[in-house]
C-alpha cells in the first residue's frame, strides 16, 4: 500500500551502494550537488531520499539513470573531511517512490510516497524465515567472511521483511539484485528471493570449496615431485651417474640448443621433455615420446648450404655427366641465374618425362652436384598408402613420418634437390591417395607450411628443389600434373647413343671390369653394329648391358691367357655377343598390296605399326583383331566410312560393302594397342586392299582421320620419327598442323628423312601408294 500524503524532500544518489530500512551506515559524499542536498536535508528535518543511480561511472546522473524505488533516511551526524569530503551517519527509515522530480539548479529534489511492507503473518512466512536463517546459516560456514556474531544478530530479528532487509545487506550482491530485493514491497516474496539467491550462492561456494581442495592437492603432489627429483639429480650428481633419465633429459635439451631449431619447435620440444621426464622409464608411451622428439631434433629446421652460383662451370658439370639433354640443363642454369640476381626464389618442381634409360634419375643428381647440394631420392613406384607420404599420426603403434620428411632428415639441409622417382606409377586403395598427398608437397603456394601427420608442426619446404620422373603423363592425375614444369626427354638418335657409347658408357664399363685402355678396344663399327642389330630400345640401359657384356667377355679371355688385348669390330662381335637379336630396317623390302607402315607412341618412345588388310569374298562384315583400343576401333570405322563415300574416285566398286568382308589385322596381338594416331594409315591399308594397288615400303605414316578426309595432329612426332629412321623409312607422311614440330627432330635424322605435310587423305594417298601422282 501507498501512503497518500507524498511530500518533497532532497535526493541523494549514490553510486555503488544501496541502502536498505533500518540500516545504519556512514557515506562519503564528494559531489557538489549532493553535498547541497545535504545541507537542505539539516536544515529542514534531517530526511533524505537515498536512491542508486544505474550506472557507477556517471559524475552527473539525469533523472533517467536514477532507480525509481530508495530508501528515506534520517541523517544523524555530517562531518567535513580535511580532503573536502563529508562523511554523514545515515539510518534508512523506509522504502519511498519517486513519483516526480521537483526542478532546481543546486541539487536533485523529488516528490515521493512511502512504500509499506505488505505483510503477511503466517505460517507460510515462519517456515520461509526458518529456511531463510538455515540457508543463512550455511552460507555463513561456507563463506568465511561474515562474523558469527552477525548470525546470532540476524536470528533475534522477529519481522520478516527486516530480516530480509538485514541478510540481503551483508551478501555480496550486485546493485541489480540488491535494488531488486528493495522494490519487492511483498514480504513472503522478498524471503522467497533471498532463500534463491542463498541457495544458488550456497552451491558456487561448494564448487570453490572443492576446486580449491583439488588445487591444494594438486600443488602438494607438484611440490613432493618436485622435491623428490632434487633429491635424484642430487644422488646421481654425487655418484656420477649420467645414465639415469635426468642425464638423458639434460643431454636432449644441450642438442636442442646446439641445434638451433626454431622457438615454437624449442617450446614443442620443451614440453615433450617435461613429459618423458616425468614417465617411468618401463612405460609404453615413454619410448613414443622419445622417437618424437629424436625427430624433431634430427630435422633440419634452417641449416642450408650456399649455392653454387657459377654458370659456367655448372655448365661444365653437367656436360661431362650427360650428352645432349639440352633443355634440361638450360633451365637448371635459367635457375641458377635467377638465383643470382635474386636472394631467394622458391623452388620450383621440374618433372623430367621420357622413356626409360635416358638419364632422367641421374639428370636429377647431376643438377644437384652443378648447385653444390645434397642430392636425396625417394622412390613411388608402386606406393598406395597416404601415410608413406603424409606420415602416419603418432597414436598408432610403429607410427613414423612420411617419406618425405625421412628425406629432409637424410639431406641434414632445408634447400636439398629432392628426386621423386617414378611419380606416375604411385596407385591408390583404400588406404587414401599418394598422389593427392603429394599436392601439398609440390605446389610452391603451399609448400612452405607442409603438414606430416607425425612431426605435427609446419615445415617449410619452399626452398628444396623438386625433380620427378615419368615414363609418361596419362597416370599422372591432372591437378598434380598442373604443379609441376613438365620437360620432355626423348629418346637418343643413333648418333647420339654411338657418343654415348664411346664417351661414356664403354669407359665406365672397362672401369667397372678392371680394364685398361691396352687390354680392350671397340671399334665404330662395332658399337653401331651393337645398337642397330642387338638393342632397341630409346634409352641406352640395355646398350649399357651389351657394352658390359663384351668387358665380361674380354676379361675373360685376358684373365684365361687367350689374348693380351682384345679388339671388338664389327666381324668379331657375334662370337662375343652371339647371333644378332634385331633385323636393322624393319621396312617392308618391297611394295605390299593391303599392308601400310603406321608410326606410333609408346612410354618407351617411338615404333613402327604394320597394318594388315586382307579383303574376303562375303557380305560387309568389319572385323577387327590385333588388342585394338576402342579409340583405334573407332579409328577403323571412320576410314571404312571414309572409303564408302568416296569409293567411285578412289577406283573401288561402290558395292564393295555387300559383297566383301574385311579383316584388319595389326601384327603382335598380344600387345594392347590404342590411340587415334593409326587413322591415316588404315585407311591407306584398307584403299590399298580394296583397289588391289601396292603402297610404298619406305613411306611411314601418322594422324588421325575424320570421316570427311581430313587429317587431324598428333603428338610425339619426334619419337616415331626416331622409329621411322630406325627402320631404315624414308618418307614420313605427318599431319600439316605438326610442320612446325619438325624442328624438335634432331638435325641427324632429319636429313636422312623425307616430311610429307598433308591436310586430306587424298594428298596421303598420292604420297604412299605406288603408281598415284
Amino acid at each position: 500500500m501507498r501512503d497518500k500524503n507524498s511530500r518533497i524532500i532532497p535526493l541523494l544518489p549514490l553510486r555503488g551502494l544501496l541502502v536498505y530500512p533500518t540500516m545504519v551506515l556512514h557515506l562519503d559524499v564528494g559531489r557538489e550537488k549532493s553535498v547541497k542536498a545535504l545541507e537542505e536535508a539539516m536544515v529542514d528535518d534531517h530526511m533524505i531520499l537515498l536512491a542508486t543511480q544505474e550506472e557507477i561511472h556517471i559524475d552527473e546522473p539525469t533523472e533517467d539513470q536514477i532507480y525509481k524505488v530508495g530508501t528515506v533516511a534520517h541523517v544523524k551526524q555530517m562531518l567535513k573531511l580535511p580532503n573536502g569530503t563529508i562523511r554523514v551517519l545515515v539510518e534508512g527509515i523506509s522504502r519511498a517512490k519517486i513519483d516526480e522530480f521537483i526542478p532546481n539548479a543546486d541539487f536533485m529534489k523529488v516528490r515521493i510516497s512511502t512504500l509499506f511492507d505488505e505483510d503477511e503473518q503466517s505460517s507460510e512466512s515462519e517456515a520461509l524465515m526458518r529456511a531463510v536463517l538455515r540457508q543463512f546459516e550455511q552460507y555463513i560456514k561456507l563463506s568465511k567472511k561474515i562474523t558469527s556474531e552477525t548470525l546470532s544478530t540476524v536470528t533475534d530479528i522477529e519481522e520478516p521483511g527486516r530480516l530480509a532487509d538485514v541478510i540481503s545487506s551483508h551478501l555480496s550482491l550486485k546493485i541489480k539484485d540488491k535494488q531488486e530485493i528493495l522494490e519487492i514491497t511483498n514480504v513472503n516474496k522478498r524471503l522467497e528471493k533471498i532463500l534463491d539467491i542463498l541457495s544458488n550462492e550456497k552451491e558456487v561456494l561448494e564448487l570453490e570449496r572443492k576446486i580449491g581442495q583439488r588445487v591444494k592437492k594438486s600443488m602438494e603432489k607438484t611440490q613432493k615431485e618436485y622435491y623428490l627429483r632434487e633429491q635424484m639429480k642430487a644422488i646421481q650428481k654425487e655418484l656420477g651417474d649420467k645414465e639415469g633419465k635426468t642425464g638423458e633429459v639434460e643431454a636432449l635439451r644441450e642438442q636442442m640448443e646446439e641445434s638451433g631449431v626454431p622457438d615454437r619447435i624449442r617450446q614443442k620440444i620443451e614440453k615433450e621433455l617435461e613429459r618423458y621426464e616425468k614417465m617411468p622409464a618401463t612405460s609404453a608411451e615413454s619410448g613414443v615420446i622419445r622417437t618424437y622428439i629424436d625427430w624433431l631434433l634430427a630435422l633440419p629446421w634452417s641449416k642450408k648450404t650456399e649455392d653454387q652460383i657459377d654458370i659456367d662451370q655448372a655448365q661444365k658439370i653437367l656436360d661431362e655427366d650427360h650428352y645432349g639433354l639440352e633443355k634440361p640443363k638450360e633451365r637448371v642454369l635459367e635457375y641458377l641465374a635467377v638465383q643470382k640476381l635474386v636472394n631467394k626464389i622458391k623452388g620450383p618442381i621440374l618433372c623430367l618425362v621420357g622413356p626409360p634409360g635416358v638419364g632422367k634419375t641421374s639428370l636429377a643428381r647431376s643438377i644437384a652436384n652443378s648447385l653444390g647440394r645434397k642430392f636425396v631420392r625417394v622412390s613411388l613406384g608402386g606406393v598406395r598408402d597416404e601415410a608413406e607420404i603424409r606420415g602416419h599420426r603418432r597414436t598408432y603403434v610403429g607410427a613414423m613420418p612420411g617419406r618425405i620428411m625421412q628425406g629432409m632428415k637424410t639431406a641434414g639441409t632445408i634447400n636439398p634437390v629432392f628426386l621423386l622417382d617414378e611419380i606416375d606409377k604411385m596407385a591408390n586403395d583404400f588406404r587414401g591417395d599418394p598422389a593427392a598427398a603429394l599436392l601439398e608437397v609440390l605446389d610452391p603456394e603451399q609448400n612452405n607450411t607442409f603438414s606430416d601427420h607425425y612431426i605435427e608442426e609446419p615445415y617449410d619446404l619452399s626452398n628444396v628443389m623438386f625433380v620427378t620422373t615419368a615414363n609418361t603423363t596419362h597416370t599422372i592425375p591432372g591437378p598434380l600434373l598442373d604443379r609441376m614444369e613438365m620437360i620432355y626427354i626423348p629418346g637418343y638418335t643413333e648418333v647420339e647413343k654411338k657418343h654415348i657409347s664411346l664417351n661414356y658408357l664403354i669407359p665406365k664399363q672397362m672401369k667397372e671390369h678392371g680394364l685398361g685402355k691396352s687390354q680392350l678396344q671397340v671399334n665404330e663399327d662395332a658399337v653401331v653394329k651393337v645398337i642397330r642389330r642387338y638393342t632397341r630400345e630409346s634409352g641406352v640401359r640395355n646398350l649399357e648391358r651389351q657394352m658390359g657384356t663384351i668387358c665380361r667377355k674380354a676379361a675373360k679371355m685376358i684373365v684365361a691367357g687367350e689374348k693380351k688385348k682384345v679388339m671388338v669390330t664389327e666381324n668379331t662381335l657375334e662370337s662375343i655377343l652371339g647371333n644378332p637379336k634385331y633385323r636393322y630396317g624393319l621396312a617392308e623390302t618391297d611394295h605390299q598390296v593391303g599392308v601400310a607402315t603406321g608410326l606410333a607412341w609408346t612410354s618407351v618412345g617411338g615404333d613402327i605399326l604394320s597394318i594388315e588388310v586382307q579383303v574376303l569374298p562375303g557380305k560387309g562384315k568389319l572385323t577387327l583383331t590385333g588388342k585394338l583400343g576402342e579409340v583405334m576401333k573407332e579409328s577403323a570405322q571412320a576410314a571404312f566410312s571414309y572409303i564408302r563415300s568416296k569409293a567411285e574416285s578412289l577406283g573401288i566398286d561402290p558395292q564393295f560393302h555387300e559383297k566383301k568382308d574385311i579383316h584388319i589385322h595389326v601384327p603382335e596381338g598380344a600387345i594392347p594397342k590404342d590411340g587415334p594416331s593409326a587413322g591415316i594409315t588404315m585407311a591407306t591399308a584398307l584403299v590399298s586392299a580394296l583397289s588391289g594397288k601396292p603402297v610404298s615400303n619406305i613411306v611411314g605414316m601418322t594422324g588421325e582421320v575424320t570421316l570427311r578426309g581430313r587429317v587431324l595432329p598428333i603428338g610425339g612426332l619426334k619419337e616415331k620419327s626416331l622409329a621411322a629412321h630406325r627402320a631404315g623409312l624414308k618418307t614420313i607422311i605427318l599431319p600439316k598442323d605438326n610442320e612446325k614440330d619438325i624442328d624438335e627432330i634432331p638435325e641427324s635424322v632429319r636429313k636422312d628423312l623425307v616430311f610429307k605435310p598433308v591436310d586430306h587423305m587424298d594428298q596421303v594417298l598420292k604420297f604412299a601408294i605406288v603408281g598415284e601422282k
